[in-house]
């Protein structure tokens, strides 16, 4: 009886593997490029029409490199609009809303760790059908409310803690689902042994939890700051002094219909998004931990 030799592997599979991951690899960097260049190329072009003679970004087509640097639309920029001012007002409502929406988010998802209680499925759940409603979508209640708030009477238009207030409630659910999350991953058995040594509910947060989900009550209030720091849409509907305007306001109210200075409204936005960016360079590797932390329970 005769025995068949192996089959003689073909060198063409090896190649055709070859190729196929080659491909795999260029189109990758490909997409990877395409992303990049989609996502960055707005933020450079600002820079390059912020810095290059006006002339040149008026031209057709705009030269794609800067013909020169000129830094007048930056000089004319502080003498003509209350950029400090803008930025200040900016500084100051994302500063308050950050602040209420990491203490609320504290305690808020403390409470839906903390034990089980009749309707927490539901009021999670609730938190998230909240995200998913347009800002524009209650427009005019915000408005009407805040006009003359129930009880006091207040007016708090062109008041930035009322605008602060409701910045702080659209980006606090977010903020709780992320903290929960974070609290989620902390073994339940630290905090029940601070309570076995005689610590109580709020003793057990600020001894155990807290200190274990730094990174995620940093994501919280990064969240909030940027989400407050952006927004547009309540801040022109409540603030109509051009003092008190946030950057977002300021740098609208710069287009005319009669003209607008290119040059310097792009100066004022790269001036704009620079706290935001070094905000987050510093404080990266908190968001990052804090963000993926309910990724992996345990």
């Amino acid at each position: 009886m005769s025995v068949a030799a192996p089959p003689i592997a073909s060198p063409v599979a090896p190649r055709g593997r070859a190729r196929l991951l080659l491909l795999r690899r260029v189109g990758f960097a490909v997409l990877v490029i395409l992303v990049v260049g989609i996502t960055f190329f707005p933020v450079y072009w600002m820079v390059v029409s912020a810095i290059q003679p006006t002339a040149y970004s008026l031209h057709y087509p705009p030269p794609l490199w800067p013909q020169g640097i000129d830094l007048a639309p930056f000089r004319d920029l502080f003498a003509k609009q209350p950029i400090g001012e803008w930025l200040l007002n900016s500084a100051i409502v994302s500063a308050i809303a950050t602040t209420i929406c990491v203490v609320l988010a504290i305690f808020g998802a403390y409470a839906m760790v903390l034990r089980p209680w009749r309707g927490k499925g539901a009021f999670a759940g609730f938190l998230l059908v909240t995200q998913m409603l347009p800002e524009a979508l209650i427009v005019v209640p915000i408005f009407r409310l805040f006009t003359n708030v129930p009880v006091v009477g207040a007016d708090l238009r062109n008041n930035l803690a009322g605008l602060a207030l409701i910045d702080a409630a659209f980006v606090l659910p977010i903020c709780v689902w992320v903290l929960k999350n974070m609290f989620d991953t902390i073994p339940p058995e630290l905090r029940e042994a601070a309570m076995v040594d005689g610590a109580g509910p709020f003793r057990a947060l600020f001894q155990v939890l807290l200190p274990l989900a730094l990174p995620g009550i940093v994501a919280v209030g990064v969240v909030a700051f940027f989400y407050a720091w952006n927004e547009y849409l309540f801040a022109q509907l409540m603030v109509n002094d051009n003092e008190l305007y946030p950057a977002t306001v300021g740098l609208g109210s710069m287009k005319t219909m009669l003209d607008t200075p290119i040059e310097q409204v792009m100066a004022a936005g790269l001036l704009f998004a620079i706290p935001p960016v070094v905000f987050y360079i510093v404080l990266q590797r908190s968001i990052v931990a804090g963000i993926t932390a309910g990724a992996v329970k345990g």
